[in-house]
């Protein structure tokens, strides 16, 4: 049987009561009733749709990628920007190219996702069913192999550092497959 914790996500539900009030300008009483109670409605009834405990145990990871991130959507905007505003180079080409990845967790691999596809330029194509192959399109795709490198190593190795210990592959619940 599945037990609820009375307080799923202290953190979430705090955010969720701010955006609330700031949402409706107002900080009258009755807009801190009803935002506490949807700040503590919302994670307390959607606790069984998410299937993995999230457990930050790398915050210096977490800040890392951030960081890389925030870097690599600049700069690639910056070069989307060359690439359409510049000379029409006949040399460039698009096109799909796939990646081997290491990573299982699901959290991780939802992270990649959101992180390709912020990056202007790239988009995810999709991922094979076992989760070993990621399907990439590339807006100017010159050279796979630094593609491949540029995935792995900059975004999929500190993934793999955040997400993939052993504690955050367990599922929440016991009766759930892992």
């Amino acid at each position: 049987m599945k037990r609820r914790r009375w307080m799923p996500a202290p953190w979430l539900s705090l955010c969720l009561l701010i955006m609330w009030l700031l949402l409706n300008q107002s900080v009258e009483p009755g807009q801190w009733l009803l935002g506490a109670f949807l700040a503590w409605g919302l994670p307390y009834f959607s606790q069984s749709l998410i299937p993995y405990a999230v457990v930050v145990r790398r915050p210096g990871a977490i800040v890392r990628l951030a960081v890389r991130v925030a870097i690599d959507i600049l700069m690639s905007n910056l070069a989307v920007a060359r690439i359409i505003l510049g000379k029409r180079e006949l040399h460039r080409f698009s096109g799909f190219m796939e990646i081997p990845l290491d990573m299982r967790h699901p959290y991780g691999l939802a992270a990649l996702s959101c992180i390709v596809t912020g990056c202007p330029g790239t988009v995810w194509g999709g991922l094979t069913e076992d989760g070993r192959i990621l399907t990439l399109h590339v807006l100017d795709l010159q050279d796979e192999n630094e593609w491949v490198s540029i995935i792995k190593d900059r975004y999929e190795s500190l993934l793999i550092e955040i997400f993939e210990y052993p504690e955050a592959a367990k599922p929440r619940h016991e009766d759930m497959p892992t």
